[in-house]
């Protein structure tokens, strides 16, 4: 690229968040955290940069082709910009937490970087806002943290929830039973899969359209969709695996629906973009007139590639797409003051909940008030509404 690039201009994917908007953020993230550490969840916050190996072995692998490298001068090793925080919090409680007691629950906040972004996130680089359960196996830990996250939305003020449930080896199970044996045919069948394409599904070699075609259909309404799934015809390779995934779903849907009945539940047996190392029930969460995913979970195995890990199960939320599912932010009320006023007059407003700002010169108060954005004017003791033009 020739010629100088303006100072505004960023990469692709990149932008610069501005007030109110940088404000309104921070107060949701960190009310997010607030609202998990009230359900015993204790933040961690893992650096930002870690050693590639460590960041994309194991499960990590799954989020390899989404990472920055670069070479750290110090230890001359390749180093991984994370595009993902919830491997590395499993890193943290397999390691440097690993004494404590189980289940284990933490929370965690921060921004991640991808090297493209996707048709619903452009974006590359936004915030996550997550918490995992580590170290329990039962249906009532998948429950937890799916009703945590929603009553947690629920509190900011999100309307119009919905949890879509999905069961990733399910289908993984179906194609080693069912599906053809070659990559290509795999890759070929898994796309025809991830569109729905039942015609194209059946256009594949070493494929049992049948099965594929009614787990395709066990799509929707929770209830309605695990019947489905309860009534698939399974090969017999696959029948025990596939039934207790299931009846692992089904376990789950009734601890959510004990505690919460009026929650909107689905099904998409077939979603499994994003899930490459979940082994049982996922999620993602959705809100009416909301483009994107709010967040998304599931269960998963904590540990480093090295031996079989620890049960877990967790969710991100993407902050980028909350803040669209929340009102538009307002700037806060901000006092001038005088140059006159005391430092007592500010620290009281302060301590009041105001926001002030102090006048550097003896100019007109009124008008230098209204051309910095004040809404009131401190004058003789009092507080004074502005009146905008």
């Amino acid at each position: 690229m020739n010629g100088k690039i303006h100072p505004a201009l960023l990469p692709a994917g990149l932008q610069d968040t501005l007030p109110p908007d940088a404000e309104f953020e921070s107060e949701v993230t960190e009310g997010l955290i607030a609202a998990f550490a009230a359900h015993g969840y204790e933040r961690v916050k893992p650096p930002l940069i870690e050693f590639e190996e460590n960041l994309i072995s194991g499960s990590g692998a799954a989020t390899a082709a989404q990472t920055f490298r670069l070479m750290d001068p110090v230890s001359q090793r390749m180093l991984g910009l994370r595009a993902d925080m919830t491997l590395q919090i499993a890193r943290i409680a397999t390691t440097r937490l690993a004494d404590l007691p189980r289940p284990l629950r933490l929370s965690y906040a921060g921004q991640v970087l991808r090297v493209v972004g996707s048709a619903l996130r452009p974006e590359r680089q936004f915030g996550q806002v997550g918490a995992e359960l580590i170290g329990s196996a039962s249906c009532r830990a998948d429950a937890e943290v799916i009703l945590m996250a929603a009553n947690t939305l629920k509190s900011l003020g999100v309307s119009g929830l919905s949890i879509d449930l999905g069961l990733p080896l399910l289908v993984s199970e179906a194609i080693k039973a069912s599906g053809p044996k070659d990559e290509g045919g795999i890759a070929t069948l898994n796309a025809a899969l991830a569109q729905k394409d039942a015609a194209a599904i059946a256009a594949i070699d070493g494929v049992e359209p049948e099965l594929f075609a009614a787990i395709l259909d066990a799509a929707g309404h929770a209830e309605e969709a695990l019947e489905r799934l309860r009534a698939l015809s399974l090969p017999a390779e696959a029948k025990v695996q596939i039934e207790s995934q299931i009846e692992g779903l089904a376990e789950v849907m009734t601890a959510i629906k004990a505690d919460a009945p009026g929650l909107k539940l689905t099904i998409d047996p077939v979603e499994m973009r994003g899930y490459e190392y979940h082994e049982g029930v996922t999620f993602s969460i959705f809100a009416v007139n909301l483009r994107g995913e709010l967040g998304r979970g599931g269960r998963y195995r904590s540990g480093n590639g090295e031996g079989d890990g620890e049960p877990s199960t967790g969710f991100t939320l993407f902050v980028d797409t909350l803040l669209r599912a929340l009102p538009t932010p307002v700037r806060r009320d901000k006092v001038y003051l005088p140059a006159a006023a005391t430092l007592a007059d500010a620290i009281k407003l302060r301590t009041d909940g105001w926001a002030t700002i102090q006048a550097m010169d003896d100019e007109d108060g009124r008008a230098e008030a209204l051309r910095l954005g004040c809404t009131h004017i401190f004058e003789g003791g009092s507080i004074h509404a502005l009146k905008q033009d």
